[in-house]
């Protein structure tokens, strides 16, 4: 039987989940460095760059946790912007890295982990698994333009190596990372991916 990706329904009322006073705090103080960066002038260079609901994604990866839904405990977030939630996952007590192709974008990544002061493991490069870009049915979607090294390739390691994935696709790369996700992923693995305001969605490959 080929391995397809079973959609996992996430609680209703899961925005509705209570945090903790200090993680509320840790995220607030990650929203106003988030919102300083954008309003700086030369956030214009960089790219490619729309932080997610932080909030949502702590509740989603509280409940995913607390349900035991992985199988394992390596968790990689596909273009993660500042880390923010990369730390969120580490402060749930997974083993994270956080790839990101923009540099600039990590030199700031760097002040929120140190606010977290979560031991996630940032890394400069591409997140696609070699020749992964043969999965898009468009050449032009835009995380097939970075020029970053494949990141599997530095650290000796494969998508198939992690048991969560979590991505922000942009309008139009869903599917085409759920593809890649169902080639390159262990059997078992979770892809959860943030789709837009109160959208977050949560599939298993099996």
């Amino acid at each position: 039987m080929r391995p397809r990706l079973h959609r996992i329904e996430v609680p209703e009322n899961l925005a509705d989940r209570p945090i903790s006073s200090e993680v509320g705090r840790l995220l607030d103080r990650s929203f106003a460095v988030t919102q300083a960066f954008h309003d700086r002038l030369d956030s214009t260079k960089v790219e490619q760059f729309v932080a997610s609901d932080h909030r949502l994604v702590y509740q989603t990866l509280h409940w995913i946790a607390e349900a035991r839904l992985p199988q394992g405990n390596r968790f990689i977030e596909w273009g993660c912007g500042l880390a923010v939630n990369a730390c969120v996952a580490a402060s749930l007590g997974w083993d994270v890295v956080a790839v990101e192709a923009e540099a600039a974008l990590l030199e700031e990544a760097r002040q929120i982990v140190a606010l977290w002061q979560q031991p996630v493991e940032l890394q400069h490069g591409n997140f696609l698994p070699r020749r992964a870009e043969r999965l898009a049915d468009d050449p032009y979607l835009p995380s097939l333009g970075h020029a970053a090294e494949s990141l599997y390739d530095r650290l000796d390691l494969a998508l198939d190596d992690f048991d969560v994935v979590f991505a922000y696709p942009w309008p139009g790369e869903a599917d085409f990372f759920e593809q890649v996700f169902l080639r390159h992923a262990a059997a078992g693995a979770l892809l959860v991916s943030f789709r837009g305001p109160y959208d977050i969605q949560v599939h298993q490959k099996r």
